[in-house]
């Protein structure tokens, strides 16, 4: 496929890692970016601290293409924020290097189809190339015609709704003014917390992290309260990999949520399904049940850290080979399932178990986990190094694997600011984006 051309969705740390890798190798990369710069979705944990020092966040083409300007790689042992990451890595990377004329902004993808091509048109299929359809600032949209497309859009702007079906409660649509996803940043706003009440759902590292945010106004303000909900009564899921973790600092998070809890400051609910929310006023009353004992809270805001599942939808023409479980292809869908699996011990893999029927398209990053939890940035480093070997013609190199992780937890994210804080996202492993899930997750 030498001189080809190659759109990549999103321009995130595997989307902009992708489109190094394919200029080193002489391919044209088409970047196109929802946001109006590189690692926009980032941003909006940005306060978010990982517990992956930074000698694990930069990818090696990424790398050497920063190398030819006058970027300096940051302390290689410090842990940054989703912020630094962006700020010091993703928009330099971005801005100066080959990358700033292979970038557009502010283009976000509606779909991506066999040109000319249905998903039920077989003929000529395998040899017809790819459309990908976007829409630009101003509404107008756009078309570009490529050989490959690499999909590393990410699942954060498709976070889980409340219902423990996978589906929103009763009352959850009709009250999104009251409703949070995510990893808000209770600091820079809390005139929408302090002195009020929260409950928090989610039992990963991104809640521990709004929790703790939470006690930490509680300590000035007696009216604030704070509920915490999980699916499980299970928080040694929470902590860390002691000895065997290679991050020292994950599980500090758990850690402290423990502390909170003994302490009386934190109310758990746990195992908890919330049934439906009914307004009262300016609050919501939740109708839950705790044990399977039918009860119900009031409070003034909901913050629902559940994890993400993938957007299919721009997809629904092509022939995809997905696992109908976790959402991943399937090849590697049982090497990243969460009831066996943490970030860390996901192997290393590449194009092989990232291939659809539809040749040349590929998932990447977090997207390509699915509804697992176990992404860490490093494997989406891997992950296109590989497939674009492979786009090259160099299938030896794609099937080579030029990856060894820690041995636990490349995973984590750690409140910014604060003493106290913990693992995952996106993991040491890398995180992409903070772990929301209800396992030992990684990148959420």
């Amino acid at each position: 496929m030498k001189n080809k051309n190659v759109v990549v969705i999103g321009a995130g740390p595997v989307g902009i890692a992708a489109a190094a890798h394919l200029i080193e190798r002489g391919l044209k990369p088409i970047v196109l970016e929802k946001g109006k710069n590189a690692g926009a979705a980032m941003l909006e944990w940005g306060h978010v601290k990982v517990f992956t020092p930074w000698k694990y966040l930069v990818d090696a083409a990424v790398e050497r293409l920063l190398n030819k300007t006058q970027w300096r790689y940051p302390d290689k042992e410090s842990m940054p924020t989703g912020r630094d990451i962006v700020e010091q890595y993703l928009i330099p990377a971005a801005t100066l290097t080959a990358l700033k004329n292979a970038i557009t902004y502010e283009a976000e993808v509606i779909a991506a189809t066999k040109t000319d091509l249905s998903k039920s048109s077989s003929k000529g299929r395998d040899a017809a190339g790819y459309s990908v359809h976007y829409r630009i600032a101003n509404g107008e949209q756009h078309s570009v015609h490529v050989d490959a497309v690499i999909d590393a859009s990410g699942t954060w702007y498709r976070p889980n709704p409340i219902g423990l079906n996978g589906l929103p409660v009763p009352g959850e649509s009709e009250n999104q003014d009251l409703i949070r996803y995510g990893i808000p940043d209770v600091n820079s706003q809390r005139s929408e917390y302090e002195g009020l009440r929260t409950l928090v759902l989610g039992g990963g590292h991104s809640a521990i992290n709004v929790v703790l945010d939470l006690l930490k106004l509680q300590e000035n303000s007696d009216h604030t309260k704070v509920h915490w909900g999980l699916r499980t009564n299970n928080l040694e899921k929470l902590l860390g990999g002691g000895l065997n973790d290679q991050l020292p600092a994950r599980g500090e998070l758990g850690l402290a949520a423990k502390h909170a809890i003994d302490s009386g400051s934190l109310s758990l609910l746990a195992p908890l399904k919330v049934h439906r929310l009914t307004r009262q006023g300016s609050a919501l009353k939740v109708h839950l049940s705790v044990g399977g004992e039918e009860q119900f809270i009031e409070v003034d805001k909901i913050v629902v850290s559940a994890g993400f599942r993938p957007d299919l939808s721009i997809l629904s023409e092509l022939r995809l080979d997905l696992d109908e479980i976790v959402e991943a292809p399937s090849m590697l869908a049982p090497l990243i399932d969460p009831n066996v699996h943490s970030c860390g011990t996901v192997k290393p893999h590449g194009v092989q178990e990232l291939q659809h029927f539809d040749e040349n398209f590929f998932i990447v990053g977090m997207k390509a986990y699915g509804r697992a939890p176990t992404f860490l940035m490093l494997t989406g480093y891997e992950q296109v190094r590989s497939i674009v070997a492979e786009l090259a013609g160099d299938h030896e190199a794609a099937r080579r694997v030029e990856l060894v992780l820690p041995k636990t937890g490349a995973c984590s994210t750690k409140r910014s600011g604060n003493s106290v804080v913990q693992e995952n996202a996106e993991a040491p492993s890398a995180c992409c984006t903070p772990s929301t899930a209800e396992t030992t997750a990684c990148c959420g």
